[in-house]
């Protein structure tokens, strides 16, 4: 799953290839990823040039002069460039061509990503927007801000370190090399973490988002930018898909439990219970 190293380079990549290109035609083969009417979505983004890409957490925002198109990758989404000439593939749903006869086109092979076309004053009272939280790259993100907000749950911190609307971005790869590095066992208890934890929750979230973004990502299975970039943030991973592998510090083999349905990766000797 894309996560906010991967949206970030993603944005990054297509900044470079598809600003100031006009819109001339927009296919939607597979609805339900609009979540707009249809029509309204293709006549309003025709004619529309993109002048900036932004991303809000996981949630990329296309820039035109009157619009804000949004766009949530989700577990499998991805964007290509391609000429207009070349075949649409099983899994490409929409179509973004412009006047110079590149396409953009999102691929989704499990057709969980979300589009939505919006007027630029509108964004923030968007709701998959305006509930976010603050980004582990932002210095807004306090020790004091995360023991305010841990310490309203009874829930493991693997949990909520994957809640949205208190750190924004960040997802099941990156929280567990989080946890790893602030030496936390993942099941405590939100309620029983401790100021310092929360320090070393912070610190390691920055220099661990900062690093991966650096590279590119991390590739992990069927995850690539899909624009000439690979990540390389997965040669740096402690103890994710590790499981089995002794630990890089200790030794111990590094053992996998599920958290709220989510594989969780961690030391049993350097995150104690």
């Amino acid at each position: 799953m894309p996560e906010i190293a991967e949206v970030e380079t993603v944005r990054n990549t297509l900044k470079k290839r598809i600003l100031k290109k006009k819109v001339k035609n927009v296919q939607i083969l597979y609805k339900p990823i609009v979540l707009n009417e249809e029509q309204e979505f293709i006549q309003n983004l025709i004619g529309e040039s993109f002048i900036d890409i932004k991303r809000i957490g996981k949630w990329l925002i296309f820039e035109t002069e009157h619009y804000d198109l949004l766009s949530h990758l989700r577990m499998e989404g991805k964007f290509f460039i391609k000429d207009v000439t070349e075949p649409i593939e099983k899994h490409e749903h929409i179509i973004i061509t412009f006047e110079d006869n590149t396409t953009l086109r999102y691929h989704d092979t499990r057709k969980f990503g979300r589009m939505k076309l919006i007027h630029k004053e509108e964004l923030y009272e968007f709701e998959g927007i305006k509930k976010q939280g603050i980004e582990p790259i932002d210095k807004k993100l306090t020790k004091e801000y995360l023991y305010e907000k841990f310490h309203r749950h009874n829930l493991p911190i693997k949990t909520l370190l994957l809640d949205q609307t208190i750190i924004s971005g960040l997802g099941n790869i990156y929280a567990n090399e989080v946890l790893f590095a602030a030496r936390i066992y993942p099941l405590k208890k939100g309620n029983k973490i401790t100021l310092e934890e929360c320090e070393k929750i912070k610190e390691a979230a920055y220099k661990i988002i900062t690093e991966a973004i650096e590279m590119g990502g991390t590739t992990i299975r069927s995850y690539t930018s899909s624009l000439g970039v690979t990540g390389r943030f997965q040669q740096r991973l402690m103890v994710h898909k590790k499981e089995e592998e002794p630990c890089l510090i200790c030794k111990t083999p590094i053992s996998k439990i599920f958290i709220g349905g989510r594989s969780t990766y961690y030391c049993p000797k350097c995150q104690k219970e």
